[in-house]
């Protein structure tokens, strides 16, 4: 069995927590998915930063699509840590393509991307995207995370991070 080199499971632990403490004002927000989404993408980045700054991971964000599939024409940063990033983003570097696949990204060396790259810390070495899904397996937009290391991620990492979004219903 392999074993994560990151804390999935005290992230999974302290989103799970959070969700439940705030339940009655995430309900509250139910019949606005945007302000539903931006509450439970602030629960992520306060759960899971703390803990992931310490194992490798150099930022982590969200982008949200402009617009609704198919009329997508780029991404715009949502919730993040440490820092504002490049905005708003194309469809064409690890984000867009993770986006528009709608399937998780890893991205062992982000040199190999060459063009398709977008360098909002040129420190940056390696890179893991993972969609954000609507009930019909659409994208609406993605998390980030990335890594002064190359070879930092690797498709555990990416199933963990697709089970997070879940657990802070954020995706499904």
């Amino acid at each position: 069995m392999l074993k994560s080199k990151r804390p999935w499971k005290e992230i999974h632990g302290q989103i799970q927590a959070l969700i439940q403490e705030q339940f009655q004002t995430l309900t509250a927000h139910a019949h606005d998915p945007s302000q539903l989404r931006l509450r439970c993408m602030n629960i992520f980045i306060a759960a899971a930063w703390p803990r992931l700054k310490e194992h490798g991971v150099s930022w982590i964000g969200f982008y949200l699509a402009d617009m609704p599939m198919p009329n997508t024409t780029c991404m715009l940063l949502a919730a993040r840590e440490p820092k504002p990033a490049c905005s708003p983003i194309g469809l064409h570097g690890a984000c867009g393509h993770s986006f528009t696949s709608a399937k998780p990204m890893v991205v062992t060396d982000v040199a190999e991307l060459g063009d398709d790259y977008i360098a909002c810390d040129p420190r940056d070495k390696s890179e893991l995207v993972v969609p954000c899904l609507d009930s019909v397996g659409n994208a609406w937009g993605v998390i980030d995370l990335d890594s002064f290391t190359v070879g930092s991620f690797d498709q555990l990492d990416a199933l963990h991070v697709t089970n997070l979004l879940k657990v802070a219903r954020l995706s499904l």
